[in-house]
């Protein structure tokens, strides 16, 4: 909780702050991987940095957590949190690592703000950041408990048992233990962070959602080549596993983390909306999987938006997957239409007349502005908020915007 104190400082320069949060957090990312370089040894992605993803993400989640204080002043508000805690546990954030950011951030924001930053001012934000940084620390250490591994030693050796084009950009590995040690527990939904070492010595690393069952020794992770823009360079990881990985080759992959899951059996009966686009289908293709593997009777509305069948990753397993339960059906939608799917719908994804089920959760992963259309077209539709899960691919640029 926030001291009254504090909260009547942070209120009057929460305005000034937010503002200046973007600079801020740039000076603070380019000052402290100035002087601490090992950070980005498979700790930080330079596609994200280069790309502002990550500084975005940050100054998103430090105003959404301060106004969370103070519009409920006597609640610490670690549901906002988990999602950023599931990140940290995947890249083996540890609890020493928040005073190294804690020196950098507010000397940036000592940088940036100047004389607007007196001495009960910097005190206020401190306690916001140790309040925040408290909780993220207390729920990382329960997901290390709970995934069985020490803080921050979550990686381990997988080997390549498979490899298979799904589409012109998109391959999937099918990934076996390399120590002979049982996999670890996994939910479907969730995913792995992958640790490479690029060519210049460089470890890069990049979560990817498990597209297949969870449930035994064998893991598939299913990856699209990601190309850059005049404004993003081309993913350094996903370029590297398309044009270096084969059968038998070794992965470093994280214990299996993320916030978004299939809850099971506690709302067995809850219909399921299953909603993405391009390569957000992963997730939700391991959450059919394990339905699937459950002989699962609950309703299920499998929805999908892609350019063309031929560009749709997993679309025949989806399919097939559909096929095997008895209460679910698909709708897909593509910009460009193909005669693989005669049924299909053509353009941009409609929900008014998909039959929503009433009382479902919704789980919904895709780009931005898609997830941004879609949900909207829920709340419109009369789903409750909170009933919507999401999973974003790389840093959470939408968490302010989806914490009602």
């Amino acid at each position: 909780m926030l001291s009254a104190e504090s909260a009547v400082l942070v209120r009057a320069t929460l305005p000034v702050v937010a503002e200046a949060l973007d600079e801020i957090t740039t000076r603070f990312y380019g000052t402290m991987l100035h002087d601490r370089p090992e950070l980005l040894d498979g700790m930080f992605n330079r596609g994200n940095q280069a790309g502002g993803t990550q500084r975005r993400a940050l100054a998103g989640s430090i105003a959404a957590f301060a106004t969370a204080l103070l519009d409920s002043p006597d609640t610490r508000p670690d549901a906002l949190l988990a999602r950023i805690a599931h990140k940290h546990a995947a890249v083996g954030v540890t609890a020493d690592q928040y005073t190294i950011v804690h020196k950098y951030l507010f000397c940036a924001i000592a940088d940036v703000l100047g004389d607007a930053v007196t001495s009960e001012v910097a005190a206020a934000w401190d306690e916001v950041y140790w309040l925040m940084a408290g909780a993220l620390i207390g729920q990382e250490a329960r997901l290390y408990q709970d995934a069985g591994v020490r803080p921050g030693e979550i990686w381990r050796p997988w080997t390549v048992v498979e490899r298979r084009t799904e589409t012109p950009d998109v391959v999937s590995f099918l990934l076996r233990p390399a120590d002979g040690v049982p996999a670890p527990p996994a939910r479907a939904g969730q995913y792995v962070s992958v640790r490479v070492l690029m060519t210049d010595g460089v470890h890069q690393l990049r979560q990817y959602s498990l597209s297949s069952e969870p449930d035994g020794d064998l893991r598939r992770i299913t990856v699209k080549r990601v190309t850059g823009d005049a404004s993003t360079p081309d993913g350094e990881v996903s370029a590297w596993l398309h044009d270096h990985v084969r059968e038998g080759v070794e992965l470093t992959l994280s214990t299996p983390f993320g916030d978004v899951f299939l809850d099971e059996p506690s709302d067995a009966g809850t219909p399921l909306v299953l909603l993405s686009a391009g390569i957000g289908c992963t997730p939700m293709t391991g959450i059919l999987a394990r339905l699937a593997a459950l002989r699962s009777t609950r309703p299920v509305l499998v929805l999908h938006a892609d350019s063309s069948p031929r560009d749709h990753a997993l679309r025949a397993e989806t399919r097939e997957l559909v096929g095997q339960l008895a209460g679910a059906r698909s709708v897909f939608w593509y910009e460009r239409p193909g005669p693989e799917e005669p049924d299909a719908r053509t353009g941009l994804m409609d929900l008014s007349d998909t039959g929503l089920p009433d009382g479902a959760t919704v789980f919904l992963c895709g780009p931005l502005p898609f997830m941004r259309a879609v949900r909207g077209q829920l709340l419109r539709a009369g789903v409750p908020a909170r009933h919507i899960r999401y999973e974003v691919f790389g840093p959470d640029l939408w968490l302010p915007d989806t914490t009602v």
